[in-house]
């Protein structure tokens, strides 16, 4: 049986600032259709390994390729276009925008760039009425960002991912800031958008990672300690050292 290419891989990826090595040589590769967890203790490069993937910094050194095309040259918005979306670990909602009028502008830029012109009201409405119904904020749509709870905002910044329709969503700390309420539905919602595209997820709620990651990526210092099943990286005793508190 043939070899299924990747939809992400990485080969080489470093990140060096100043004398600091962030991310150390990561050979990396992500199936499409599965839920990957990347955990590892603060400072160990996850942020930093994300922010090469979508484009938002450029490597020291090595290649990264999405859906057998090398993008490591590739700007951020191109990477959006090519179907990678990333939500940020601090939020980036237009406090000053309304629920709605944040989601509108992903809506308005995945249907410009399928070609599609202009979108019309009824159909930029319909986009971003879905989205924000698929996280929980159809009752907020005509909040301004800003007055949104904090837990509200990061699942704002989903649904403006989620509108863009992305074949590979990041998620970087998604649960920071929700209520136990929230994280059960939240963990509903991953696993109906895996249906569809293929999620990244950056968590320290353990809980969440366990419940949710077909594999998990544990980093440390910049590199990959470990990669495997929920229930082989619990048993790992490097990873209990490093991370798990074992």
């Amino acid at each position: 049986m043939a070899a299924v290419t990747p939809l992400l891989s990485t080969r080489g990826l470093s990140r060096s600032f100043g004398g600091l090595r962030a991310v150390d040589e990561v050979d990396f590769d992500l199936p499409a259709g599965e839920i990957r967890a990347i955990i590892g203790p603060n400072g160990a490069g996850k942020t930093t390994f994300v922010g090469l993937i979508c484009g938002r910094l450029a490597p020291s050194a090595g290649r990264v390729v999405f859906d057998g095309r090398d993008i490591t040259g590739m700007p951020a918005h191109r990477r959006v276009r090519a179907g990678i979306a990333y939500t940020f670990q601090i939020t980036s909602v237009f406090a000053r925008l309304s629920a709605f009028d944040n989601v509108a502008l992903s809506v308005q830029r995945r249907l410009l760039d399928a070609g599609a012109g202009r979108p019309g009201r009824a159909r930029l409405e319909a986009g971003v009425d879905r989205a924000l119904a698929r996280v929980g904020l159809a009752g907020h749509a005509a909040t301004l960002a800003g007055n949104l709870s904090y837990g509200h905002q990061r699942l704002l910044e989903v649904a403006m991912g989620l509108a863009l329709e992305p074949r590979l969503l990041i998620l970087d700390e998604p649960t920071q800031g929700l209520s136990d309420g929230e994280i059960a539905a939240f963990i509903a919602l991953v696993r109906e958008i895996a249906e569809d595209a293929t999620v990244l997820l950056i968590e320290h709620n353990m809980h969440v990672v366990m419940e949710l990651a077909g594999r998990i990526t544990v980093m440390e210092s910049g590199r990959i300690l470990a990669e495997g099943e929920p229930a082989a990286i619990r048993a790992d005793p490097a990873v209990q050292q490093a991370y798990l508190g074992g």
